[in-house]
């Protein structure tokens, strides 16, 4: 009956249906024509899929993102990035990159990033005489560093469903996020010259240290949620919290720029983001034991074990996968599903689970700015106006290099490891 559930699906996507639904509704017709299986378990598996305590650190996370973009944040950080490689060739490009990378410490979401600090980058980019397939390519492309580096979303909901150690995934994320940047920055540049795109004037010292002093209070964030994690001060989820009453005091108390009545929006908001992703969550739980039921990960992780036992061959096998189903599903349904399938498979061959952890996140990001559904990219299309096409187009070497990364990540398990390794101990 698995036919039953791949049509099923394939077929609520074709008519648009959100994912949530479409997992939902295929689940229930499947369980009306087995006929065994009371449909009490829809409601129980549903239940099941968010009743996690790691969960609660998703809405806080969630709220820090949006309480730095209303703070005032997003113009310090680009200011600092512009003081630092302004005045490489491409500047602005490179400004955009770092911005984000900055960021990307503080929200934990490619969505946030795109939608709050994308626009002041596409602005400052238009203005510096970029055009504007250039610039929505590399806002968009800048924009996957948000779920690498710590803190992460995705990162939370993957160590609920491996059951394996936050602190540990947020650090295996550093050195795979700084990599992301560095070969998104060295698009630019061999872009920038072989247009003659023009680069910022090389800051004063005095001023470079006076944008690093405004930032300070904003940067120590990521350090906080780690040192805090690390140290055992508090769990991940109290860490969420922390970053949110952070954020709140860092915008309202310090920078002044969040307003009291503002709040009420931003709440609105956050509730309406968290109940959306944990409706994916909870229509992908019945629709990942459905998929158990049948025996879809036994026959999966047989069908890649017929191909080759090597690690190598099944990560390939693994990432050619996941990075197919990013262009036409959400990341985080396809984590959801398909974690629990894989899991049993990565432990048979020995592959570490954090290692394998960000390699799955760092892939289904690259997702997002890939058609036909790349979240990110549809955000970028209504910023800037240009069509899916010269979208694509321009976002091409960009996803070059991030490919690269993904290869590298992949087969140098060091990358993710050394940090979590070096902090926590070999485990």
């Amino acid at each position: 009956m698995t036919w039953l559930l791949i049509l099923g699906l394939f077929f609520f996507f074709a008519l648009n249906v959100p994912f949530a639904f479409a997992m939902l509704l295929t689940s229930i017709i499947y369980l009306l024509v087995i006929g065994d299986v009371p449909l009490v378990v829809v409601a129980q598996r549903v239940a099941v899929g968010t009743d996690a305590y790691l969960l609660l650190a998703i809405p806080f996370f969630f709220l820090a993102a949006e309480l730095m973009n209303s703070g005032g944040i997003m113009e310090r950080l680009v200011r600092l990035a512009q003081a630092l490689v302004g005045h490489v060739r491409g500047g602005l490009g490179h400004v955009n990159v770092l911005s984000s990378m900055l960021f990307a410490g503080i929200s934990g979401s490619a969505v946030a990033d795109v939608a709050g600090l994308g626009r002041l980058e596409l602005e400052m980019m238009r203005k510096g005489g970029y055009d504007r397939d250039m610039a929505a390519a590399i806002t968009g492309a800048s924009a996957t560093i948000g779920p690498i580096i710590p803190p992460s979303i995705p990162l939370v909901l993957y160590a609920g469903i491996a059951e394996v150690s936050v602190g540990r995934l947020f650090l295996g994320g550093v050195v795979p996020g700084l990599l992301m940047a560095a070969f998104l920055m060295a698009a630019v540049y061999r872009i920038a010259r072989r247009r003659n795109y023009p680069k910022e004037v090389r800051v004063p010292a005095a001023e470079l240290l006076r944008a690093v002093g405004r930032s300070i209070p904003i940067l120590v964030l990521p350090f906080i949620i780690l040192g805090g994690i690390l140290s055992g001060a508090f769990t991940p989820t109290e860490a969420s919290v922390v970053a949110a009453a952070y954020a709140l005091a860092v915008g309202a108390l310090l920078l002044r720029e969040i307003r009291w009545p503002s709040l009420g929006p931003i709440l609105v908001k956050v509730g309406a983001d968290t109940a959306r992703l944990m409706f994916i969550i909870a229509s992908a739980s019945l629709f990942g034991w459905i998929l158990a039921r049948e025996g879809v990960p036994q026959a999966l992780a047989a069908g890649f074990l017929a191909v080759s036992q090597e690690p190598w061959a099944v990560l390939l096998m693994i990432n050619v996968l996941l990075f197919l189903l990013g262009c036409f599903m959400e990341p985080l349904t396809v984590m959801v599903i398909l974690v629990p399938i894989f899991l049993p498979l990565i432990q048979q061959l020995g592959i570490d689970p954090v290692h394998f952890g960000v390699v799955v996140t760092l892939n289904l990001m690259i997702g997002l700015i890939t058609p036909p559904v790349g979240m990110v990219m549809f955000v970028i299309i209504g910023l800037t106006n240009i069509s899916i096409e010269r979208f694509a187009r321009a976002v091409l070497p960009f996803l070059g290099a991030l490919v690269l990364v993904l290869l590298l990540v992949t087969y140098v398990p060091s990358a993710v490891l050394f940090l979590p390794d070096l902090i926590m101990g070999a485990r």
